[in-house]
């Protein structure tokens, strides 16, 4: 904030961050949350927009906008993330959740269909958020929720337990030694950053072992495809998120290994963000 004239009322403390590039939204979000009110109650900021800062929110709003405008995510400076109409905790332990990531809960729930009590597990579960999603829309499903950080199921568990789902946690690494399949559908967000690519500048705040996947970025997406065949029932799905360019490489990985259908979905800019394909079955 601007150190010589501090904001008087909520209206201009909303002006000034925009006027510092704070994106509107962000700046909404983080001085509901320093005022104490829910991070989506937009409405309230509007009915009082000329209502007093107190000073102690004024000294939170402060210490929040420069947060942000070093690079840390919202999610982290209040603590919560809105996914898929769930309310997840989040914090630096796991990746911030993007809404890019609900195309892959989309197709999930496009192929389970029809299927009754279907089991499914999301790899790299980190907070939860696509195990959890899927669980909530899908209550009579069978979910595990994967990941190698033991901070990460931390996470997700308290998320679980908050929510009230009964998603069941497990740490490994990927699906070595995994024993809790065969498995309809599994899902994944995995790391798919190249090592050294320039926009890991950008993403500082975040676990780095949750990003990057190796030189080319598809080092665990070479690992998940490598290893779902034998998790898979037949007729199993197997849906991947990864990087912007990479879906031709993600469908040649899955056709290599014997998948059928194998095709993308594009997520909310029109890039092909999700690509999976089907185990065949067993004739």
């Amino acid at each position: 904030m601007i150190a010589n004239h501090p904001p008087t009322t909520l209206a201009q403390a909303l002006q000034q961050a925009q006027q510092q590039g704070l994106a509107r939204i962000d700046a909404q979000m983080l001085l509901l949350h320093a005022c104490g009110r829910a991070t989506g109650d937009r409405a309230w900021l509007l009915a009082h927009d000329t209502d007093p800062l107190p000073p102690e929110a004024a000294a939170r709003w402060a210490t929040l906008c420069a947060r942000r405008q070093a690079g840390e995510p919202v999610a982290y400076l209040t603590g919560r993330k809105a996914f898929y109409g769930l309310d997840l905790a989040v914090d630096a332990r796991v990746l911030d959740p993007r809404p890019d990531t609900e195309t892959l809960v989309d197709w999930a729930l496009e192929v389970l269909q029809g299927q009754a009590q279907p089991r499914l597990i999301d790899l790299g579960t980190g907070s939860g958020a696509i195990a959890l999603a899927l669980q909530h829309a899908r209550p009579d499903a069978q979910v595990w929720a994967l990941d190698a950080s033991a901070d990460a199921l931390a996470v997700a568990k308290a998320n679980a337990a908050r929510l009230g789902l009964p998603v069941r946690c497990l740490q490994g690494q990927w699906l070595a030694g995994c024993t809790a399949g065969p498995f309809a559908l599994i899902v994944s967000n995995p790391p798919y950053i190249a090592a050294h690519d320039p926009h890991l500048a950008a993403l500082q705040h975040e676990p780095l072992s949750a990003l990057v996947a190796g030189a080319d970025g598809l080092d665990d997406l070479r690992t998940i495809v490598a290893q779902a065949p034998a998790h898979l029932q037949p007729g199993g799905w197997l849906l991947l998120e990864h990087g912007w360019d990479q879906a031709n490489a993600v469908a040649a990985l899955l056709r290599t290994a014997g998948f059928a259908a194998v095709h993308s979905r594009n997520d909310l800019g029109g890039n092909a963000r999700c690509t999976g394909g089907q185990w065949p079955t067993v004739k």
